[in-house]
């Protein structure tokens, strides 16, 4: 616990036999309570390696049912578990479980509601190897997103979130993409509903083992998130009525 507060680490997995035990290992266990994994239907041996390592919930999923889909299951088993902040880390070791520390902190002493690992914060993406495409890509559709939202986040697409369990049971992300758009629409849905969002500089890695989506799903998730940003928008302006929003 940290300031009296559960915190529950929730692990996406999907593909990640070769890379949990290095993410698993990093997690602080004196402030962490628990760690749930979420397999969405690997075809290697991420439940077995899970087991190994002795992550108490493991949730298999029969079928894929994709990243939105899996994280779906995340947030549910850790609201079952009790938690007073959630942390959504990959466990493809993108991203250091060193700084769950800051990443709680922000929350459970109540500094902000949310809180970001920000790969574009002090330069950390093209260090970390990002490709230059993707890069331009994360600031082209952030520039964008924080016109239309109204909001001044230095990127939008980082896998390194941490949530009060407050904010997470205020919105219904229920009817949110099963796809990797799942993350810009919880954005939204949290900025629609009046909560703020901290950044901490993040460093990040990109090697073989590390999940990412090629260019085809990257444009694909492109314009996902420019359907979100001009929703969120036109139902500021009372133009359309999204279900996204609805509680």
């Amino acid at each position: 616990m940290l300031n009296g507060k559960k915190i529950v680490v929730v692990l996406p997995a999907y593909r990640a036999a070769l890379t949990l035990e290095r993410t698993y290992r990093e997690i602080p266990f004196d402030i962490v309570d628990d760690v749930v994994l979420v397999d969405d239907n690997s075809p290697d041996n991420t439940v077995e390696e899970a087991r190994r390592l002795g992550i108490q919930h493991v949730v298999v999923h029969e079928k894929n049912k994709g990243y939105g889909g899996n994280q779906k299951s995340c947030y549910k088993k850790a609201l079952e578990l009790g938690a007073d902040i959630v942390v959504m880390l990959h466990p493809d070791y993108q991203y250091t479980p060193k700084l769950i520390h800051s990443m709680s902190g922000l929350i459970a002493y109540d500094v902000y509601p949310v809180s970001f690992g920000s790969r574009i914060l002090g330069m950390g993406a093209l260090k970390g190897g990002m490709p230059i495409y993707k890069y331009i890509f994360n600031r082209c559709l952030t520039l964008f997103e924080n016109i239309l939202i109204g909001q001044k986040l230095s990127e939008y697409h980082t896998g390194y979130r941490a949530f009060s369990a407050d904010v997470i049971r205020s919105i219904d992300f229920s009817h949110n993409s099963d796809d990797f758009v799942f993350d810009n629409e919880m954005i939204s849905q949290i900025f629609m509903n009046g909560f703020e969002i901290g950044e901490i500089t993040c460093p990040t890695k990109y090697f073989e083992e590390a999940s990412s989506i090629n260019f085809s799903r990257s444009m694909k998730y492109g314009l996902g998130v420019l359907r979100v940003s001009i929703t969120h928008r036109f139902h500021r302006w009372g133009l359309i009525k999204s279900k996204l929003y609805k509680k």
